[in-house]
C-alpha cells in the first residue's frame, strides 16, 4: 500500500486525537477518559492493584507499534498519550548484562545494524530455543555499542508509513523506561503500568546472562517489586515466573502459544506437557500456584478454521477465571493480514479491516484485557463494549 493510501480518512480519524495532544487525553472525554478511570473498571475496591484496572484492559503491545517502530521511547510515549492502560516491554540482555527493550535478541530487522561496517564481523548463526537464526544478537554487543544503533520498523511492507521514523530513536534500556514511567507518572498524577516479558530466559541463563535477577534488582530500585506493584511480569517459560515469584511480589503472567507448543524450559527439563495441557483445569490450577494471570494467543480463546474464520469460543476464559486468573490475550492489529478472515475488508493485506468488529467478538468472551498494536482503536472498542 502507498503511504498516501495509508493516511486515508479512516486512519486519520483513529489517530487524530492521539497526535493532537501529548497530555494523555488522547481519544476524547467519552472514550479514553472513562477507560482510564479505575472507578469505571467494574472491580471492587479491595484486592491487588491489577484488579482495579479498567476492563477490558488495553495493553499497548510493544508500545504504539502500529504507528511507530516498536520498543522505542517514541512508541511507548505515543501509546501512553493515546490512553493505553498498560505499556509492554520485552527484555533481552547485552553482553555486559544490561537489560534492553527488544522483542528478540536478533536485532537484524529492528535496527540499522547491517549498515554498520564496524559490526559486520558480529553477524552469526545461532540456535535460540531450537530455531536456527542468522543475524546480529544483543548478547554479542555491549550497551555502549548498541547505543550507536538506531531503531527501525520491523515490518515495513505492512507498515510503510512507520518507516518515516526509522533512525529517530535508540534502543532503550529497561532502566530508561523505568525512569520515563516514573517521570510520566509524576506528571500525570497516577502510576504508569508496565507489562514486562523475560525473553528466552533459559537460553540466556545458559549464557550466564540470566534475566530474572537483574530485572528484580531494577524493580526493587524503582519500587516496583511489591504485591501492589503496577508492573505485570510475563514469560512463555513458566519457570521464569516461578523464579520471579521468589524475587519480587508483583503480579505474574504465563504466556501461552499454540496448543501443540511446548515451553522451551519444558523441552530442556524433559517435561512432556504442551500448552494444551496447561489450559486444562488441572494445568490452570498449577499456573495459579505461582501466577495471577495468563496471556494466551487469541486462537486459544476463539480458534480459527482452515480458512481463517472464527469458530466457537473455547472454555478457556471460564476455566481460567474459575482458578482466579485474569486473561490478557495477544495480539490484535488493525491490518487485514492479522485479522480473522471474518473481519478482513478488501484484498490489500496492509489495509485496515473491521478491527472494531473483531474487538467486539473477543471482548464478548469475557477476557479481562487484550494486547493491541493500535491502542487508540482498542480503547474506542473497549469504551463501546462497556457502553
Amino acid at each position: 500500500m502507498t503511504q498516501g493510501a495509508e493516511f486515508g480518512p479512516g486512519r486519520r480519524a483513529l489517530l487524530g486525537a492521539a497526535v493532537l495532544g501529548a497530555s494523555g487525553a488522547a481519544l476524547g472525554l467519552s472514550g479514553t477518559a472513562s477507560a482510564a478511570s479505575p472507578a469505571r473498571s467494574g472491580r471492587g475496591h479491595g484486592g491487588p492493584a491489577y484488579r482495579h484496572l479498567p476492563v477490558p484492559t488495553v495493553v499497548a503491545h510493544r508500545g504504539a507499534s502500529g504507528y511507530r517502530p516498536e520498543h522505542t521511547l517514541g512508541s511507548y510515549q505515543l501509546a501512553l498519550d493515546m490512553g493505553a492502560h498498560v505499556i509492554e516491554q520485552d527484555l533481552v540482555p547485552t553482553k555486559d548484562g544490561h537489560l534492553v527493550c527488544r522483542h528478540e535478541n536478533d536485532i537484524t530487522g529492528t535496527t540499522d545494524v547491517a549498515a554498520h561496517p564496524e559490526f559486520a564481523s558480529r553477524k552469526a548463526t545461532k540456535k535460540v530455543d531450537g530455531a536456527e537464526l542468522t543475524g546480529w544478537f544483543t548478547e554479542d554487543f555491549t550497551l555502549a555499542e548498541l547505543k550507536t544503533l538506531r531503531a527501525k520498523e520491523r515490518i515495513p511492507a505492512v507498515r510503510q508509513e512507520n518507516t518515516l521514523y526509522d533512525g529517530r530513536w535508540q534502543i532503550p534500556t529497561f532502566e530508561e523506561v523505568l525512569r520515563w514511567a516514573e517521570q510520566e507518572g509524576r506528571r500525570r498524577g497516577r502510576p504508569v503500568w508496565l507489562h514486562v516479558e523475560t525473553k528466552h530466559p533459559s537460553y540466556f541463563r545458559g549464557l550466564g546472562l540470566g534475566l530474572e535477577e537483574p530485572l528484580a534488582r531494577l524493580l526493587r530500585t524503582y519500587g516496583r517489586h511489591k504485591k501492589d506493584s503496577t508492573t505485570f511480569l510475563q514469560s512463555f517459560e513458566p519457570s521464569s515466573m516461578q523464579r520471579m515469584a521468589k524475587l519480587v511480589a508483583g503480579p505474574r503472567v504465563v504466556l501461552l502459544g499454540g496448543r501443540t507448543d511446548r515451553p522451551w524450559d519444558f523441552v530442556q527439563s524433559g517435561d512432556p506437557r504442551t500448552v494444551a495441557d496447561l489450559i486444562t483445569p488441572e494445568g490452570l490450577k498449577w499456573i495459579s500456584g505461582f501466577a495471577q494471570g495468563i496471556g494466551p494467543t487469541l486462537d486459544l480463546v476463539i480458534p480459527r478454521d482452515a480458512a481463517g474464520r472464527l469458530g466457537k469460543p473455547t472454555t478457556l476464559v471460564r476455566d481460567a477465571h474459575a482458578k482466579g486468573l485474569v486473561l490478557h490475550p495477544y495480539t490484535m492489529r488493525n491490518e487485514n493480514s492479522f485479522l480473522p478472515a471474518d473481519f478482513r475488508r478488501g484484498t490489500d493485506p496492509a489495509a485496515y479491516g473491521d478491527a472494531f468488529g473483531a474487538f467486539k467478538t473477543y471482548f464478548a468472551t469475557g477476557i479481562d484485557g487484550i494486547f493491541s498494536d493500535n491502542a487508540d482503536t482498542a480503547l474506542l472498542a473497549a469504551a463501546d463494549f462497556r457502553a
